[in-house]
Parts: C-alpha cells; sequence; structure tokens
C-alpha cells in the first residue's frame, strides 16, 4: 500500500481508504459479522483511513464500524465522519447538532476524539447555516480537542470553491469527480493546493455506473452517461478485463490525488480491490476506455439546491 500526504494536515493516508457506507446495509442487508470481517481486512492490508456517516443506515454503520474497531489499537487507523445529514431530507447544519452529532459519533464508534469531522451533503442545507454556525461548531471542536481537522463534502464542485473563499477548511471529500467518466474534479487541485487543503476522492466506480453489475434503479445519472458507461463496461468484459478494477486504478494512480474511497462489505471485494492498487494498469485498454467515455466525460447530475446545479459542459465548464 502507498500513502500520500493529506494536504497541510500531517496525515499520511492510503492511496486506498475505506469507505464504512457499506456497513449500513445500504446497498444490501449484510450481516454484522460480514462487516467487522471486511474492515479488518483492510486494516490488515494497510488501509489506514476509514470514513463513516450517522446517516449511512441510520447509524447502523457507524455502530457496526465501532465494534469491528474495539479490537484495534487507535493508533492504527484514521477516523472520518461526518455530521449535518441524518436521513433522505434530513438535514441540520446547526451548532448545537453538529457537537451533539459530535458526541453521538464518538460513542457509536467508541472513541474519545474524531481525527476528520466533514459537514455532509452542504449543498442541500442552508449556506448561510452551514457558514455562521456548522463550520464555528466544527472549529470549536477542534479546539476543544475532540476532532483533530475538518471539513465538508458535496457533489457540485462550485461550493466547495465557494466556501473556500470564506474560510480555511482542513479537508474536502468529493465524490464521482475523478474516475473514468468523470474527471473535473483537476479543475479544483490548483485551489486546494493554495489553500493547503486535503482531498479525500469517493466513489471511482462512480455509485455503480462502472461496474459489471446492473446499475442501482436509484442512480442520479442520465440515460445517456449510463449508457455510455454501461458499453465501457461491456467493452472491457469481451478484453477479458474488468472495468472496476481499471476504474480503481485509475483513480488511485493521481499522484495529485492523496486517498480514494472505496465502499464494500466484503473482505474479498476489499482484498481485490487493495491488490489492484499494486498491480500495473492496462495503459492501452484505459486509452480505448477513455474514449468510449469520452461523449459523457464530466457530466455529472444535479444535487441539493438549484443556485449549485448551473449547466455544465461536456468538460465540466461552467457555461
Amino acid at each position: 500500500m502507498k500513502y500520500r500526504k493529506l494536504g497541510n494536515t500531517g496525515l499520511d493516508v492510503s492511496v486506498l481508504s475505506y469507505g464504512a457506507s457499506s456497513l449500513g446495509s445500504v446497498f444490501r442487508d449484510v450481516p454484522k459479522e460480514e462487516g467487522i470481517r471486511t474492515v479488518h481486512t483492510a486494516l490488515d492490508m494497510g488501509i489506514n483511513l476509514i470514513d463513516v456517516s450517522p446517516y449511512y443506515g441510520l447509524t447502523k454503520a457507524e455502530t457496526v464500524l465501532g465494534e469491528a474497531l474495539q479490537t484495534v489499537p487507535r493508533d492504527r487507523y484514521i477516523l472520518s465522519t461526518k455530521a449535518g445529514r441524518y436521513g433522505s431530507d434530513e438535514f441540520d447544519f446547526s451548532r448545537e447538532r453538529i457537537i451533539r452529532s459530535a458526541e453521538e459519533s464518538m460513542g457509536r464508534l467508541g472513541t474519545d476524539y474524531i481525527d476528520i469531522l466533514l459537514l455532509h451533503d452542504i449543498e442541500f442545507g442552508s449556506l448561510e447555516q452551514v457558514m455562521e454556525e456548522g463550520i464555528p461548531a466544527l472549529e470549536e471542536l477542534k479546539q476543544s480537542g475532540k476532532i483533530r481537522y475538518f471539513g465538508v463534502t458535496g457533489l457540485p464542485l462550485p461550493i466547495f470553491e465557494t466556501v473556500l473563499s470564506r474560510t480555511a477548511l482542513d479537508v474536502i471529500l468529493s465524490y464521482c469527480h475523478y474516475s473514468l467518466n468523470d474527471t473535473t474534479l483537476l479543475q479544483l487541485l490548483p485551489l486546494l493546493e493554495s489553500c493547503g487543503t486535503g482531498l479525500i476522492n469517493a466513489s471511482p466506480i462512480s455509485m455503480g455506473l462502472l461496474s459489471n453489475r446492473k446499475v442501482p434503479d436509484w442512480h442520479p445519472a442520465s440515460a445517456e452517461i449510463q449508457a455510455a458507461c454501461q458499453r465501457a463496461a461491456e467493452y472491457c468484459r469481451d478484453k477479458g478485463e474488468d472495468i472496476a478494477k481499471l476504474a480503481v486504478q485509475f483513480s488511485t494512480a493521481n499522484e495529485q490525488i492523496p486517498t480514494t474511497l472505496v465502499s464494500t462489505a466484503t473482505p474479498e471485494n476489499i482484498r481485490n480491490n487493495i491488490k489492484w492498487t499494486d498491480e500495473p494498469m492496462n495503459e492501452q485498454l484505459l486509452s480505448e476506455v477513455r474514449d468510449i467515455l469520452k461523449p459523457v466525460d464530466g457530466a455529472t447530475w444535479p444535487s441539493g439546491q438549484p443556485e449549485w446545479n448551473v449547466a455544465q459542459g461536456r468538460n465540466g465548464e461552467r457555461i
């Protein structure tokens, strides 16, 4: 496993990190024991960053993760969780709720501090509440020693530009913007570097678009995006390759991307994902797959309040 610096935090994070959302049975019903074995496999094979949220499985993911970590020394992992989102349509970025959320998460996770606390999917909330209450609450938690670093998560990239123009963040978490079908996250890198803000990239398979499994019915991508990704997956299968392997290798290969989150609750799957990061990437296949995906390169989908969902060109430029 390779490790990279996470902005100016001083943390060295594994290039592949573990997204614990699957422990909350958000994709399928996961037996607790299987989830715990997956966490232990990830740690034993070199992953050191684990990300979770009270939203995943409505606290189930945090609870199962906390049980998995009971037997693991605290210095063996970097723990990231979130606050502000508690249900499909339940958002609260008030000071009181963020502080209480952190305490609740620490209880479920069996720890007296959190390494990274992120405000979850801020594009759905009030930006003023995020700026005037949520982020000051994070600063308060950091000063008290209950968290070490803080930041925000969201899908629309412009939201990070807006927040960073008004305050400093230790870390941001972005998803579905650095993968085979969308590399628009690269446009944000100069800003992050100038601010010293660490970057966690999530979902290298674009929430299931870049895999051999059927795309989930709930997936928000357009029919055009889904069809292009399906063509790319079929092309890889015809070549005897797994597009998920190529996707994980592509997202973790870029040294400017400190770490990429993958989520699974199957020990074999996390083992394969970790092994893939050490295997050489098929550069010819990568070029051919990127050509197939070129018509939808950078195309995304709406998320949150209307002001964050401006029209975008094919490469993600705001128009």
